[in-house]
C-alpha cells in the first residue's frame, strides 16, 4: 500500500516511517512542515530507500496538502502531524488550535475530496487514521483505565486541541462516510525522542551534571509505551481496523514520574557511571508542577489485543535500557538538536 504520513520527521511519525520501510513492503510519503520538532536525520536510515519520499509541507496548507495527495495517490493517509509538548501548549496555545484543529479540518477536506473520486475496490479500501493520545480522557484516580468509550476531559491546551480533532475525524466519518479510524496511545519513549520530553529530557540533563527536574513530588502516574510497539500497532489498525472505530493503545507500563527517573538513573549508574562515583539520582531536583497536571493515566487496551491481535513486545524494563543505551550511543543526534533549539528548557510556568 501507499501510505501517506503526516508529521514523519517527528517522534512516533519517523518511527513508523522506519517501520514501514524496513519492516514491511509499503511505500511511505512523509509529509512534515520541519518545525522544531521535526528532525530529518531521524529518517537517515531509510532516506535511499525507493519506497519512501519526503515532501516538506504544512498541514494547514490546504494546496499543499491537495497536491501531496494527488501526486502520490495514496491508500492509507496517518495523521501524525501535531503540536505535542503540554508545556508548550500552556505558555501558547494558538499554534496548538491551528496545527491539531485547523490542520485536521485541512487534512479532512482534502482526503475525502480526494476518496470520492476513487473507484470501487480503491475507495473502499481507502483509510484515514488519525493518531491520538489518551490525554483527551483526563485524569484518571488510584483506580481504572481508559476506555474507548471513556467520555472526553480534556484538562490542556494540548489535549482540548487533540480532543477536538477526534471528534472532527469522527464527524468526517458519520456524517460523509469517510472510513476513519482514531487509536489513542499512552505516553510513548523509545530511539529519537525530542529532548524536551520527560525521558530523554532526564538522559541528555544527567550526562550533563545538571539537575534533573521532576514536577510536584513526582507522584504522577503515566502508562509507558516503547515507540516500535506503538508503530506496529498503527499498522494493525490500519491494515485490519474497522472503519469508524476508535482502539486504545497503550504500553500495560504504569510508573510514577519519579520512578521512572529513578530507573533512568540506575541504569546510566551502569552504564556511564558519574566520574565521582555518586549516583545520578542525586541530580534530582523537585520542580514547581505544570498547572492543571494530570494525576494518572492508564490505557485498556483489551479491544485492539482481542479484535486485532496486537500487544506490546517491550516491559518498561527492557524498553528503558534500549533507549538510555541507544542515547548513550547516539550523542550526535541529538546534541546537534541541542545546540539548534531550546530543547532542554523549562517551560510551561502558566505565567
Amino acid at each position: 500500500m501507499r501510505v501517506l504520513v503526516t508529521g514523519g520527521a517527528g517522534f512516533i511519525g519517523s518511527a513508523l516511517v522506519r517501520h514501514l520501510i524496513e519492516n514491511t513492503e509499503h511505500e511511505a510519503l512523509n509529509f512534515d512542515k520541519l518545525t522544531y520538532a521535526g528532525t530529518l536525520t531521524s529518517l537517515s536510515s531509510v532516506a535511499s530507500s525507493p519506497r519512501y519520499r519526503f515532501k516538506q509541507g504544512d498541514i494547514c496548507d490546504e494546496r499543499a496538502v491537495v497536491a501531496a495527495i494527488k501526486d502520490f495517490q495514496p491508500d492509507v493517509i496517518t495523521h501524525l502531524a501535531a503540536e505535542s509538548h503540554v508545556d508548550r501548549s500552556i505558555d501558547g496555545p494558538g499554534a496548538f488550535i491551528q496545527t491539531n484543529v485547523v490542520g485536521t479540518y485541512t487534512m479532512l477536506t482534502a482526503a475525502l475530496d480526494y476518496w470520492r473520486t476513487l473507484k470501487d475496490e480503491r475507495a473502499e479500501q481507502f483509510r484515514f487514521h488519525h493518531i491520538s493520545t489518551d490525554e483527551v480522557f483526563g485524569s484518571l484516580g488510584e483506580t481504572g483505565y481508559f476506555t474507548e468509550t471513556t467520555p472526553y476531559d480534556p484538562r490542556s491546551p494540548y489535549s482540548a486541541s487533540k480532543a477536538g480533532s477526534d471528534h472532527l475525524v469522527s464527524a468526517w466519518g458519520h456524517t460523509f462516510g469517510l472510513p476513519v479510524l482514531i487509536t489513542n496511545c499512552s505516553n510513548n519513549y523509545g530511539p529519537y525522542h525530542f529532548p524536551e520530553k520527560l525521558i530523554p529530557l532526564i538522559i541528555v540533563k544527567a550526562l550533563a551534571g545538571e539537575p534533573l527536574p521532576v514536577y510536584g513530588n513526582g507522584t504522577n502516574i503515566r502508562d509507558w509505551l516503547y515507540v516500535e510497539d506503538h508503530v506496529r500497532a498503527l499498522q494493525c489498525v490500519f491494515e485490519q481496523g474497522v472503519p469508524g472505530q476508535t482502539y486504545n493503545v497503550g504500553g500495560n507500563s504504569e510508573r510514577r514520574n519519579i520512578d521512572v527517573v529513578k530507573t533512568i538513573c540506575a541504569i546510566l549508574d551502569r552504564l556511564q557511571p558519574r566520574v565521582d562515583g555518586r549516583s545520578y539520582c542525586d541530580q534530582i531536583a523537585f520542580v514547581t508542577d505544570r498547572p492543571g497536571h494530570d494525576q494518572r493515566y492508564a490505557i485498556d487496551a483489551a479491544k485492539i489485543d482481542n479484535e486485532l491481535g496486537w500487544k506490546p513486545v517491550e516491559s518498561f524494563e527492557t524498553g528503558i535500557e534500549k533507549t538510555v543505551s541507544w542515547y548513550l550511543g547516539n550523542r550526535d543526534w541529538w546534541m546537534e538538536i541541542l545546540e539548534r533549539t531550546q530543547a532542554a528548557t523549562r517551560l510551561g510556568l502558566g505565567g
